[in-house]
């Protein structure tokens, strides 16, 4: 049943966790009735979810007809948007969504969103969080942080990178930004695999970012070898590739075996690339240096996570460097989604009375329940119509 056009349309803005949502959404009130979250409930759909907690999820989203998600962090497969059937359209700050099971939400009437944006000059803050890892466990700065602030001193090396070899698993565009960064700046070796890269294909990306395809002595600047060679000779490896059915646990304990002693690992990408126990069993054994991570499996990582719990840089552990999924956290990236919706008034919603959503959009009356406009010309980002009501 439509909701009452008298009344305000019901918003949910999830896994606001920074609290940075109101600001941007307070402009739509009266006609919105917005309720934030800054906590995410477990998902759904993984295995280690009980049935109480998916029904808190339920109870929390059922009145909701419009909600607002933060990228990957709610999942909603077909078994969730069929119990919530108070929701019409589901926004989501993001360029593609493999948590939103479009075939469920198009079968039910529900339009999905997201959004994209605009190329700007320099690295992505996923690169910036990339590199930023990189040095972090590289040159010891967690741990030495904590040795300090205990009253400690010196009590490790660092790890030097210039002239090592960084292995990029994917060589799309973080991939290829991360490599550039890395030899341009410490004179890095460039190597790169995945199931389809080619030479060819490697020396293309190379051009298409300014640099040569070989340097002076006739060695390719992004060089493609196989996973086995990768993984047995880079220094650091870092992942860059798209999470989907064939890439998910595309590298497991082989591969780990293959890893230098020195060797680190850092992933930006998705926790599911990689085969976490077999991780997990490296780190714990000292088998390499140190990883870096961003992602991972279950997000937010349970409170009695190992990877919370083990003392990780001890008793022959791995030193080990974690942050919570923070490659696109940063204040400019977050906002652009969200001004998306508000202060470019993306959404107009019709509850067949000519209600209007935004204050900036003329009120429109038509047979559907929602109709999206796309202010493209002007705007840092825009809206991807993934899914509409024909």
């Amino acid at each position: 049943m439509p909701p009452d056009p008298q009344s305000p349309i019901k918003l949910a803005i999830l896994d606001d966790y920074q609290r940075i949502a109101s600001k941007h959404f307070d402009s739509l009130k009266p006609n919105f009735e917005i309720t934030t979250f800054p906590d995410t409930l477990p998902p759904y759909n993984d295995p280690s979810t009980s049935e109480d907690v998916k029904n808190q999820l339920v109870e929390r989203l059922k009145p909701f007809t419009i909600i607002s998600s933060m990228r990957e962090r709610t999942p909603f497969p077909a078994s969730l948007l069929e119990r919530l059937p108070n929701l019409q359209l589901l926004l989501n700050t993001a360029r593609r969504n493999k948590g939103i099971d479009m075939e469920a939400a198009k079968k039910l009437g529900v339009i999905v969103t997201g959004t994209s944006g605009k190329p700007k000059r320099g690295p992505d803050s996923t690169t910036q969080h990339t590199i930023a890892l990189i040095l972090g466990i590289a040159r010891n700065v967690a741990w030495d942080d904590k040795v300090v602030k205990e009253g400690g001193w010196q009590t490790t090396l660092a790890t030097g990178l210039s002239e090592k070899t960084l292995g990029t698993v994917g060589l799309g565009k973080l991939g290829t930004s991360v490599a550039k960064i890395m030899h341009l700046a410490f004179g890095m070796k460039i190597i790169a695999w995945s199931s389809n890269l080619t030479q060819e294909a490697a020396d293309q990306q190379a051009r298409d970012n300014g640099l040569a395809t070989e340097d002076e002595d006739g060695e390719k600047i992004f060089r493609v070898v196989s996973k086995e060679e990768l993984f047995s000779t880079a220094d650091v490896v870092s992942v860059h590739l798209v999470l989907g059915d064939r890439s998910r646990g595309i590298i497991g304990e082989k591969d780990l075996d293959l890893m230098k002693k020195t060797a680190l690992f850092v992933n930006t990408s998705r926790g599911p690339l990689v085969q976490q126990d077999a991780l997990l069993s490296a780190l714990q054994k000292g088998k390499i240096r140190g990883a870096a991570l961003d992602v991972f499996d279950l997000e937010p990582l349970p409170e009695d996570s190992q990877w919370r719990s083990i003392k990780w840089g001890e008793e022959g552990r791995s030193q080990v460097l974690l942050s919570p999924h923070m490659g696109y956290g940063e204040e400019a990236s977050c906002s652009a989604g969200t001004d998306t919706f508000v202060l470019e008034s993306l959404v107009r919603y019709d509850t067949r009375r000519g209600k209007r959503c935004c204050r900036e959009m003329h009120h429109v009356t038509s047979r559907k329940l929602y109709e999206l406009a796309v202010i493209a010309s002007t705007s840092s980002s825009r809206t991807i119509i993934w899914s509409s009501i024909q």
